[in-house]
């Protein structure tokens, strides 16, 4: 016997009930203790920050992670899944300085870093209790007992070595460049960072004039969104092959761009004259300072105007205004041409004593002050505001400025053809992104900046003389410990500053330079760190080296991915990876971001507790989000795939529970091959089933989770819809014949070969389902399973394209029944079925009565001729004849609108029929025509490949009567439901109805009262207690009593 089963189900109670059992039987690690020895699979777990709660993003990227390794688990693999958390960075010292309501460099080192970064220590795995209970809860198998975290002294000692290999290799450098800086952080960021915070954002756009030396009236316009870099510019740009114009007004004489002109006169009026130079001719000018702070840097060639490819002209004037110490493109073309990178601002943004109308005073404060500065000096032009997307900090928000600054960097543009071609070695799911959004980004490479100046992180292990004339890289503890001869148990910035290193070369003591690593660095290092390469499990891990997968989300091609590509490739000249799967983003319903304060999605353990994990891993996999594209969250979407895959599902595992305890049948243990049923239903589940397997295998050997899952979903509509719909008076008839035996053996192989399949993906139901059908020779888990194999001999693709040709006939009947509304329990006369191929109507034939039972019809007619349900015509395709036939087309198109309906029918079917032009025949073929049809009175029709299928809507009275008779006997089952009935419980049925409905039952009574169980069925006037409701516009009333045996 199996343990009952409710038709009402309760998946959080019963995933609740399979945690249990997976915690108390250890059935994870089982798992893992079978696969010690087997060939290891090697997966690497991202480390995600544990200063937040895990959000959709982290359930999504969860769940792929949970459904790989299980699947290759069972496929035979060992597959090593240890947690791993983000525990330094920004993200870690920005809440630290939330909570103790202090902000930036100053405070912090007012504070001390030593309490700071003990503050940080103590927040960093604030969550890490909820994070566990939330991926366990959904489902997902991963080593929280074993996890790594990145502030580990061990983790830290491989990111030390990973930095001195760098170094060995020439591969790291310190250097002076531009890089986007968060001033309330006081810390560059790298250029992939910067990626993932643009936000759009208003800000002033102005339009300046620069007094010509030497020239009074006359000024160049250059324009810019950053009015506090305007103290410091050093210089003007022009384009030498851009035309420029020189426009004479009352007020003086302008230079911008010819195309500029527009933008800045309407038309010639505003103007006295205008004539054109080249950009070329503008190089060499010299101008008036805008401000006095550098004009002493005139003497050095400032003040200039400079040719500069990067001069465009489609915004501002066609001049750009040049600060060396506040951009790229400024500081390459300062460089050139030997100017200072004046830079008169902190570390915390703020216009230092250089600056002194305006020190002390963070940049972006100052724009205004600016702005009304230059307007009461009569140099600003013209003033707008513009919206753009703006790069602002990815932690605090803050708006990013460009600055000058020295840092460390690693050498990837040295890297960039081993980059791409280690890039060619791996498997990426979507494809597209291997040569697309990854494969450009490795393309345009930059050096990367490594170095934050911030606290909490591992410290670059750089010492150096206060000369500058002596600096060590370290690569170990011991190492750090033998050069100084002091212990080492800590390597955070707090432990290792005060350590001094004897200098080798009489240059004093070395002193440790005060930066720490992004944490980027430590993620992309994860691989080598969590292992504790190479001073630990040197030989496993060059062994097993690289992962044979990861997964995250889209925005981890500029961040994770890329770390973790350019560390291997500078370390090992290979991928860090052979397979990974690029899920996109959760957004909201309404397809904007999920935001905790617009509170547009459900909380995440709302729809776990009354939905189930099942269903919302099973929603998330069935969608484009696993190959990279957006998903707008749905709570309706999870509803829906509860009620059309997992419901239907459950009701077939209940189905069978329930008959199968009825009739005392139990499955053997499976010691032989059972012998094949004769049962046709039986025979194509079997083989659907087979067909199943080798899909769901196919795709996820690709790594292409949504193409694994369709196929199951499919085969649940298959098993529910199609075979237990068409085997159900199998289970129900009374008597045990073989035939009844051989569909509870076949469900019962199904559902249980089902839950194996099944299992990566839905492991609660899959376990459920499992446990109760499995036989005593079966392990005790559905995850301690084998993935079922592929058996090519127990498909029938014959069979199946068979039965699909027969469930497309039935799809297309239920179709016409809906839409011209035609109750599905009111038997029809006829269904015709036309399709051009005699074999397939021959084959057809063999499952007329399934068809006739699905659609309710008496009978079927097959034919090759659609003209016996509707009338064909033809008109000739103008598109398709005209360039052939030329001016003999009119004639032809007459000839065509003549065809009668048995010469349509030979063209549908194939022919080609003549038509005679200018005294010869030219063939005609269906491809050369355009057919109508026009369904003949009293039928409707519908086509789909290879068939053109039409019912018969006229009702006989006899029709009618049997049509009520099955409404009658649906509305009785409707109230056994109602009244829980147990399925074997006999009943007593009252009915009160008009003449029509009483000759209806009267002729059909024996059949309702086998359906319902009815050991009577009494026909009154009236009945006490009864249900009313309208049976086909008759009145009727019926009561139902359980009969006790």
């Amino acid at each position: 016997m199996f343990q009952p089963v409710s038709n009402k189900a309760d998946f959080a109670r019963v995933e609740a009930e399979i945690l249990a059992f997976w915690e108390q039987h250890r059935v994870f690690e089982r798992s893992l203790e079978q696969r010690k020895g087997s060939p290891e699979y090697v997966f690497y777990d991202g480390p995600p920050f544990a200063t937040g709660l895990p959000h959709y993003g982290h359930l999504l990227a969860g769940t792929i992670k949970d459904i790989v390794p299980r699947y290759q688990t069972m496929r035979g693999h060992s597959v090593d899944r240890r947690f791993g958390w983000d525990c330094h960075g920004l993200p870690v010292e920005y809440e630290v300085e939330q909570d103790l309501k202090i902000s930036g460099k100053t405070e912090i080192e007012k504070l001390g870093v030593d309490v700071f970064n003990e503050r940080c220590r103590s927040i960093v795995l604030r969550y890490t209790r909820e994070w566990r209970q939330v991926v366990t809860r959904m489902g997902r198998w991963v080593d929280f007992d074993r996890d790594y975290k990145t502030m580990d002294p061990s983790f830290m000692e491989s990111i030390w070595w990973v930095f001195k290999s760098l170094w060995e290799k020439g591969l790291v450098y310190e250097g002076n460049k531009i890089l986007p800086y968060c001033t309330r952080c006081a810390t560059p960021l790298s250029n992939f960072e910067t990626n993932q915070g643009y936000i759009d954002v208003r800000d002033p756009a102005i339009t300046i004039r620069f007094a010509v030396k030497g020239e009074p009236g006359t000024y160049l316009l250059a324009w810019t969104t950053t009015p506090w870099t305007l103290p410091s510019n050093l210089a003007l740009a022009v384009g030498p092959d851009i035309r420029y114009a020189r426009v004479e007004e009352p007020e003086g004489v302008y230079y911008l761009a010819e195309s500029r002109v527009p933008a800045y006169y309407r038309d010639a009026s505003a103007y006295r004259s205008i004539r054109y130079v080249q950009g070329s001719e503008l190089v060499g000018l010299e101008y008036e300072p805008l401000f006095p702070y550098f004009a002493g840097e005139s003497a050095r060639g400032a003040f200039r105007v400079m040719a500069a490819d990067f001069v465009s002209t489609e915004d501002g004037t066609g001049i750009v205004h040049i600060a060396p110490g506040f951009g790229e493109d400024d500081y390459q073309l300062g460089r050139k041409a030997g100017l200072t990178a004046v830079c008169p601002v902190d570390a915390e943004g703020r216009f230092t004593p250089a600056v002194p109308d305006y020190e002390g005073r963070h940049v972006k404060e100052t724009d205004a002050d600016i702005m009304a500065r230059l307007k009461r000096e009569r140099k600003l032009v013209h003033r707008a505001e513009i919206t753009h997307s703006y790069p602002h900090c990815w932690r605090c928000d803050t708006p990013l400025i460009y600055r000058a600054i020295s840092t460390w960097f690693v050498r990837v543009e040295s890297l960039k053809e081993r980059l791409i071609r280690a890039n060619a070695e791996i498997h990426w799911m979507p494809e597209h992104l291997k040569d697309g959004r990854f494969g450009k980004w490795l393309e345009g490479a930059r050096d990367w900046a490594i170095s934050r100046n911030r606290y909490w992180g591992t410290p670059l292990p750089v010492w150096r003389s206060e000369d500058g004339k002596e600096t060590v890289c370290i690569g170990s503890i011991q190492e750090l410990e033998q050069r100084s001869g002091r212990k080492v148990t800590d390597l955070h910035k707090h432990h290792v500053d005060d350590i001094r290193i004897p200098s080798a070369s009489g240059h004093g003591e070395l002193k440790r330079i005060p930066e720490v690593l992004d944490c980027w660095f430590e993620s992309g290092a994860m691989p080598y760190a969590q292992a504790h390469y190479p001073f630990e499990n040197k030989a496993h891990f060059e062994a097993h080296f690289p992962a044979d997968f990861i997964a995250e989300g889209l925005d981890q091609t500029r961040g994770w991915f890329y770390t973790l590509m350019v560390l291997s490739v500078a370390l090992f000249d290979k991928p860090a990876f052979r397979n990974v799967v690029v899920n996109g983003l959760v957004l909201a319903a309404d397809g904007r971001k999920m935001s905790k304060r617009l509170k547009n999605y459900p909380d995440p353990a709302y729809m776990i507790e009354t939905y189930g994990a099942d269903a919302l891993r099973l929603y998330l996999v069935n969608s484009p989000v696993v190959r990279a594209e957006d998903l707008r969250f749905s709570e309706e979407g999870v509803k829906h795939l509860l009620r059309h895959i997992l419901i239907p599902l459950w009701n077939a595992y209940s189905f069978l529970v329930t008959y199968a305890n009825v009739d005392g049948w139990s499955p053997s243990p499976r010691t032989a091959t059972p012998e094949p049923s004769p049962n046709v239903l039986d025979r194509w589940i079997a083989s659907t089933l087979s067909t199943l397997v080798r899909d769901v295998t196919q795709a996820m050997d690709a790594y292409d989770l949504q193409r694994a899952v369709r196929p199951f979903v499919d085969f649940v509509d298959n098993l529910t819809n199609w075979y237990i719909r068409r085997s159900r008076r199998r289970f129900w008839k009374s008597q045990d014949d073989a035939d009844k035996a051989y569909a509870y053996r076949t469900l019962h192989h199904v559902l249980l070969e089902w839950s194996r399949v099944a299992a990566p993906f839905i492991p609660f139901i899959s376990e459920t389902i499992y446990r109760n059908l499995r036989t005593s020779d079966l392990p005790e888990s559905v995850h301690l399973c084998d993935f079922p194999v592929y058996d090519a001999a127990a498909r029938d693709e014959v069979l199946e394209a068979e039965m699909a040709d027969a469930m497309t006939v039935v799809r297309l009947g239920r179709l016409l029944r809906t839409e011209h509304n035609l109750k599905v329990r009111q038997p029809l006369a006829v269904l015709h079925v036309v399709s051009r191929d005699p074999a397939v109507l021959e084959r057809l034939q063999r499952y007329e009565e399934v068809i006739r039972e699905e659609l309710n019809v008496k009978a079927v007619d097959y034919s090759r001729r659609e003209s016996v349900f509707a009338d064909l015509s033809a008109k000739a395709d103008f598109k398709v004849l005209g360039p052939r036939l030329g001016p003999r087309m009119k004639v032809a198109a007459g000839q065509i609108a003549k065809f009668s309906g048995e010469l349509l029918d030979r063209l549908v079917n194939g022919e080609s029929l003549p038509v005679v032009l200018d005294g010869s025949e030219v063939m005609i073929g269906s491809s050369d025509v355009v057919i109508h049809r026009s369904p003949k009175a009293g039928v409707v029709v519908a086509a789909e490949g290879a068939f053109v299928v039409a019912l018969e809507t006229a009702l006989t009275d006899a029709l009618i009567a049997e049509g009520m008779a099955r409404e009658l006997v649906n509305k009785i089952q409707s109230i056994r439901k109602t009244l829980d009935l147990d399925v074997t419980c006999r009943i007593r049925v009252q009915v009160a109805t008009d003449d029509a409905v009483e000759s209806a039952v009267r002729v059909h009574r024996e059949t309702i009262e086998s359906e319902v169980l009815a050991i009577g069925l009494d026909l009154l006037k009236s009945v006490e207690g009864g249900e009313d409701w309208s049976l086909n516009g008759h009145p009727c009333s019926v009561r139902v009593e359980p009969q006790t045996a």
